[in-house]
């Protein structure tokens, strides 16, 4: 099926047929464009072949400014899995939390889509070579297709760049050209060095191939979401409430939103998510520029966060698109988060969802933390997160000291064998004579996710009950150092549990947390007043608050 596509300019408002080697609106000069397609043709198209195509980026070929439905260069980008965030959903008290993981993708970050999408284009355009200016993993990802499309790629990346990440893009072949300065810098050089040989420079937002490969994860997410919630009255696909990602220059967020509003426009989703944009507090032009309400974000000119990936001072006209787009029919809002609160979520994604993360994709999490907590997102609206990419190698600054315990079994002491001297040293690791906790609760879920937090630090002794009478039972026999106990149980509830460990003088002093989902009355506040040490509400607390408390009355 042909599909004719136009590029229509965002500054002057006239349509011209999509060409990759044109930059620039024919009519005014404007760099700002976006492609159309002929959407009842494809929506059409899509109802009768879609469900026949494989799960991945170009089974939604028809939207893309692309002739080949699956280009010779593929890796297998797209088709990335949708999991649902079940312990940041407890903690949050949020049940529909769910983790876009593009760290599946063939160089481990969303930016593939990208890359293979812009190459394809380019590759059937004639055009073979091609400059581009990144913090990472646009070079990467950039390097990886453009090996597979024989173009020949110059990477320009600012020195704060982690030495690995050059390493790997040098590996593909890639001419990388280090600039010492800010991003903002590098990419004026990268486009000075294309304008002076006369090659291609990728114009990232402005790229209509770039924005049109962001897309796909819309059309993903909101396919996965109607396989896990079912499909919504009148249409075929379910759109979430909120959408969130981290943004250096915007790209991600604006493609999304594009995706979101054609599927609109074709009837396959009923409304348009609210959109999170979440940006570090080091370097957050966006985020300032909201907050004072104002069309054009003020760049940051010295940018102060570790997080180097998002460290794009002028974010250009790319935060008036998306501020419009927020402000009309979308909705939405711009966050920002500190680096500490960003490493925190790094901690708590791989410890309690097994997830280990960029520091990027770890400001979305820290920034739907803050939203949720502000009450900006309720606990009934579904949450689409972009997990942007993976932490490889892990950062030294995230983990910090002590992150490892060693075993030195080279050497056994002389006095004992080399089985006693094992033994030993994995005592250091594991032992009975840690701390001993007691987890009430009726819920096996409530119980798996304290459980986790605690065992994440790895030095108690855990124990478990489903009711208050096997709880005091179990306080009478095991003596713990501490109970976690829930007040909302069938038969005894926690309030029958602490009146019995308060009548038996071997379990009166058993220090208790109480974590709780039940919303107290005054007098039943009362009676727990002088019984237990700490209070913690269910669905507003994290697992370093209660790895807090636990702590302070552990020693």
């Amino acid at each position: 099926m042909p599909i004719t596509i136009h590029a229509k300019c965002l500054d002057c408002g006239k349509t011209a047929p999509y060409d990759p080697h044109s930059h620039t609106c024919p009519h005014c000069g404007s760099e700002w464009r976006e492609a159309q397609y002929p959407y009842p043709q494809i929506s059409a198209a899509w109802k009768e072949q879609l469900t026949t195509r494989p799960f991945n980026l170009w089974r939604y070929h028809e939207l893309l400014p692309t002739v080949s439905n699956l280009p010779d260069i593929s890796l297998g980008e797209g088709g990335t899995p949708l999991l649902k965030a079940n312990n940041l959903g407890m903690m949050l008290g949020n049940p529909n939390i769910y983790i876009k993981d593009e760290r599946q993708g063939p160089t481990a970050s969303f930016k593939d889509r990208q890359a293979a999408v812009t190459i394809a284009a380019l590759k059937e355009a004639g055009i073979t070579e091609m400059v581009v200016a990144s913090t990472g993993n646009v070079a990467i990802s950039y390097s990886a297709y453009a090996a597979r499309a024989g173009i020949k790629l110059w990477a320009f990346l600012t020195s704060r760049v982690p030495v690995e990440k050059m390493r790997e893009v040098a590996l593909y072949g890639t001419q990388v050209v280090k600039v010492t300065g800010s991003y903002d810098q590098t990419k004026k050089i990268a486009s000075e060095f294309a304008r002076q040989r006369g090659v291609f420079y990728d114009l990232g937002a402005r790229s209509i191939p770039c924005i049109e490969a962001m897309k796909t994860i819309a059309f993903e997410a909101a396919e996965q979401l109607t396989q896990r919630l079912g499909t919504p009255t009148g249409h075929p696909w379910q759109s979430p409430d909120w959408y969130l990602q981290s943004v250096s220059g915007g790209m991600g967020p604006l493609g999304a939103l594009k995706g979101f509003t054609e599927l609109k426009e074709m009837g396959w989703i009923n409304s348009l998510p609210k959109v999170g944009v979440i940006q570090t507090e080091g370097c957050a032009p966006m985020v300032h520029a909201w907050k004072q309400n104002l069309e054009k974000a003020i760049p940051v000119r010295a940018p102060h966060t570790h997080i180097e990936t998002l460290a794009t001072g002028d974010p250009g006209h790319t935060y008036t698109l998306l501020r419009e787009k927020i402000l009309g029919a979308a909705g939405g809002i711009f966050e920002s988060v500190t680096d500490e609160e960003t490493f925190r979520a790094i901690h708590f994604m791989a410890k309690m969802e097994g997830i280990s993360v960029e520091p990027a994709a770890a400001v979305t999490i820290a920034g739907l933390i803050k939203l949720v907590r502000a009450g900006v997102i309720r606990s009934d609206e579904v949450v689409v997160v972009n997990c942007t990419g993976h932490t490889m190698p892990v950062e030294s600054v995230i983990l910090g000291e002590g992150w490892s315990k060693d075993i030195n079994a080279t050497v056994p002491p002389v006095q004992e064998t080399e089985q006693e001297g094992l033994l030993a040293a994995l005592s250091h690791v594991a032992s009975d004579r840690y701390p001993r906790v007691a987890i009430v609760d009726d819920n096996p879920e409530a119980r798996r996710l304290i459980r986790r937090i605690l065992q994440s630090q790895g030095e108690y002794t855990l124990f478990e009950a489903d009711d208050g009478r096997e709880a005091v039972e179990l306080a009478r026999k095991e003596l713990p150092n501490l109970m976690i106990l829930d007040l909302m149980m069938p038969e005894l509830d926690g309030f029958g549990v602490l009146e019995a460990l308060q009548s038996m003088p071997e379990t009166a002093e058993i220090p208790v947390i109480v974590v709780t989902a039940k919303e107290l009355t005054s007098r039943e506040k009362e009676l727990l007043a002088g019984r237990v040490k700490s209070l913690l509400q269910k669905g507003d607390f994290m697992n370093n608050d209660l790895e807090d408390e636990v702590r302070s009355l552990l020693g």
